[in-house]
């Protein structure tokens, strides 16, 4: 599957837009609160599953802290875990014109063969100039697209170059991560232990507390592992700038859900069984793959669904998630699904009991169950 661009795109009959009437037309500001800076993860938890878990019944407001390996205590036989299986790859590419300044190219779509739409820093760019990364693994600026956005051509394509890719770049950790952790240790740390198709610039962050040995004590305990695809763009670094929230363009991702998946996932539904997705990266997939009836259809298309309060869930009801950044759009995805009263308590009781926050932080259960 090739990669696209993640800028807001209209394509007929593949990308899915959301309107819905937004909740008391909320301000962007009823979505900030105050994080101590040293509540920031720096790192994840070592292992990972051995980072804190705050459950969260939605319907009762009940709050309790616990450890992630716990998870399983609150599972039963027949639940089921839905994830997302992209895979991050080494998007950004350091390197130097003819001219020997340096330059960062961040490559964002794979059209064909040796051909990527990429984002390129710095000035004095000129279609036929060259960025150099090392000998014998360079692109050429083949035309301009807006702002910083080029159409370039390596010197290589398929596996080779895939694998410079890896080689010489770089995982676009957000910038909140201050990390001196070598580059080999750090696309191990920012990537879940099940990835599996590459495409992603960011991890969804949920799923990197999961250890192979509690996916294996999750499998004997006879909970059901089910995989989507949502490729995670650049956009997910975007803060939300609008006052109004609703005036807001989403970045847009290219989303895969398989006819399988998706029927035995109907059925459970349809048989009670309990469903627990994992980041919102998989809400996303779920809420735009499905229809009016709550049914979900297969379907590999661009999304750009917008959940924020005031949006109807057709299909999610449990979601295990981190926790976010003030004014972001997955803040404003949970406080639709869980409302914003009660993830406000949760956000007060973080900060209260130290948790730790964002991509490499701990994570929450918002659940409408007890075991």
């Amino acid at each position: 599957m090739t990669r696209r661009s993640f800028r807001r795109r209209r394509v007929v009959n593949s990308i899915v837009v959301v309107s819905f009437q937004l909740e008391n037309n909320m301000k962007l500001s009823e979505f900030n609160y105050n994080l101590p800076r040293k509540m920031i993860a720096q790192k994840p938890a070592s292992p990972r599953d051995s980072s804190r878990l705050m459950l969260v019944n939605y319907q009762n407001g009940k709050l309790s802290n616990h450890i992630f390996n716990e998870l399983p205590n609150f599972l039963n036989k027949g639940d089921i875990l839905v994830f997302n299986n992209t895979k991050v790859f080494s998007a950004r590419l350091l390197g130097k014109k003819e001219s020997r300044g340096k330059v960062e190219v961040f490559l964002l779509t794979h059209h064909q063969k040796n051909i990527w739409e990429v984002l390129i820093g710095g000035k004095r760019m000129q279609i036929g100039k060259k960025v150099i990364f090392s000998k014998g693994f360079e692109c050429t600026l083949t035309k301009k697209i807006d702002g910083g956005v080029w159409k370039v051509k390596f010197n290589c394509s398929g596996q080779k170059l895939d694998s410079l890719i890896d080689q010489y770049g770089n995982i676009p950790i957000p910038p909140y991560i201050k990390s001196t952790t070598k580059k080999s240790k750090l696309k191990k740390e920012y990537q879940t232990v099940y990835a599996k198709n590459r495409g992603s610039v960011a991890a969804p962050t949920a799923g990197l507390h999961f250890t192979k040995r509690i996916l294996n004590k999750l499998k004997k305990q006879g909970v059901i592992l089910k995989y989507i695809t949502l490729h995670v763009g650049l956009g997910t670094f975007e803060p939300v700038k609008e006052k109004k929230i609703e005036d807001h363009q989403i970045h847009c991702e290219f989303g895969i859900l398989d006819q399988a998946t998706a029927k035995f996932l109907n059925k459970a539904k349809k048989n009670g069984q309990r469903i627990i997705i994992v980041g919102t990266t998989t809400v996303r997939v779920m809420e735009a793959f499905v229809n009016k009836k709550g049914v979900l259809k297969a379907n590999q298309k661009w999304i750009d669904i917008f959940i924020y309060p005031g949006y109807k869930f057709k299909f999610v009801e449990n979601l295990l998630t981190n926790f976010h950044l003030p004014k972001s759009t997955l803040l404003m995805l949970i406080s639709a699904l869980a409302g914003r009263r009660l993830v406000k308590k949760v956000y007060r009781k973080a900060i209260k009991d130290k948790y730790r926050f964002f991509s490499f932080g701990d994570v929450t259960l918002f659940n409408n169950f007890t075991k």
